[in-house]
């Protein structure tokens, strides 16, 4: 269930209290700045947005609003590699010599003196396509914490993800979800991250910079970057970081009957069940693009429209027209898309880069629970 959006370079903090993952954002004016090749990719991401004693922090690097990356290393000495840190997924996949993408940056195990051959293949697919290849063991380093012998997979081959992964500028994907649904068996990078015992704290937090840089923090949060204090709501699944979605209003009605919401670090937009969709953009006053092929919507960028107001754990998360639309040079899209997501799991609505923009989100795993704060 993961989508693409990138997540930052990993910053190397010696003993700092806390462990980040800084992010930055690339301000894009689409008739002066992008490629046709870019803006064909950035469309591509959001139609395809699918389903210690120490503290750390990493860079997030923010393009276009539409990927989150950051950096991790594997190996010994560390290779360094860029990655979607995502919210949707439980996998670290890194992209070999195999890879045809040779712009990428890739993970060479021939160079590494604590790898070790698993023999195991791997394939998933996400939204956006199918990565495959195989399992090593090797020691990983995410936000200063060091993993020894972690279940890794080496991509051979991902051209099931076409021209958005070429254009990409991520190289590998870090799933941040729960050992359940790791691909393979083993646990999830988070998992073993808190198992290892160098956390101050078994939680991760999120701060999606908007036109400037953005962190994830690895076993704490960062207070200056939200206001007040957490409000928190149980998990209902420890699969992706799923939580019961009380109501989902736009002015004061009713916009879906979906019980299920995840937080999706992976996902550029908000997305749920097409019809709800639908509806909501003609309430909204967005138009179809491309005759509704895409599944985008446009919108004016100074439309009346009324705010859509999330009902999580209680209490009220609004998002305002500035909030639910991307404005690109002067063309608005409407920062919403459907997703029809099948029983069990479905249907449900993901509350992706454009919720979690608005409030910092902490990811509290020794607790099973979310807390949300307004970001600062």
């Amino acid at each position: 269930m993961m989508r693409l959006t990138l997540l930052a370079a990993l910053a190397t903090v010696a003993s700092a209290d806390i462990l980040r993952v800084p992010m930055t954002k690339r301000s894009l004016d689409f008739a002066k700045k992008v490629t046709p090749e870019e803006k064909h990719f950035i469309q591509e991401v959001r139609s395809n947005s699918n389903l210690l004693g120490q503290t750390g922090n990493a860079v997030i690097n923010n393009y276009a609003n539409a990927q989150y990356y950051g950096s991790l290393t594997v190996g010994t000495p560390p290779q360094k590699i860029n990655v979607v840190f995502d919210t949707g997924s439980s996998n670290l996949w890194v992209p070999n010599h195999h890879n045809l993408f040779q712009h990428h940056n890739i993970y060479d195990h021939s160079k590494s003196s604590t790898y070790k051959a698993n023999n195991t293949k791997f394939a998933i697919q996400y939204g956006s396509g199918a990565v495959s290849g195989f399992f090593s063991d090797d020691t990983v380093n995410i936000a200063g914490v060091d993993i020894p012998g972690y279940k890794l997979a080496e991509a051979s081959s991902t051209k099931g993800m076409g021209i958005g992964y070429y254009m990409a500028k991520f190289d590998g994907i870090c799933g941040m979800g729960w050992s359940s649904i790791t691909q393979g068996g083993g646990m999830s990078p988070i998992a073993a991250m808190v198992a290892s015992g160098k956390l101050d704290a078994p939680e991760f937090g999120f701060y999606l910079g908007n036109s400037h840089p953005g962190e994830m923090v690895v076993g704490g949060t960062d207070p200056k970057h939200y206001t007040g204090d957490f409000s928190y709501v149980n998990l209902s699944s420890e699969t992706y970081w799923e939580i019961k979605l009380d109501s989902f209003k736009i002015g004061g009605e009713s916009a879906t009957s979906a019980v299920k919401a995840i937080v999706d670090s992976g996902t550029s937009l908000l997305a749920g069940p097409k019809a709800d969709v639908k509806k909501i953009a003609k309430l909204v006053g967005a138009k179809p693009i491309a005759f509704g092929l895409t599944g985008e919507y446009s919108i004016d960028c100074n439309a009346k429209a009324p705010d859509m107001e999330f009902s999580l754990g209680g209490n009220t998360y609004t998002l305002a027209l500035k909030d639910y639309i991307i404005n690109e040079g002067g063309e608005c899209l409407f920062a919403m898309m459907g997703i029809d997501i099948p029983a069990p799991n479905g249907p449900l609505w993901i509350l992706g880069d454009v919720f979690m923009r608005k409030y910092y989100t902490k990811f509290d795993y020794g607790n099973k629970r979310l807390g949300f704060a307004l970001a600062a």
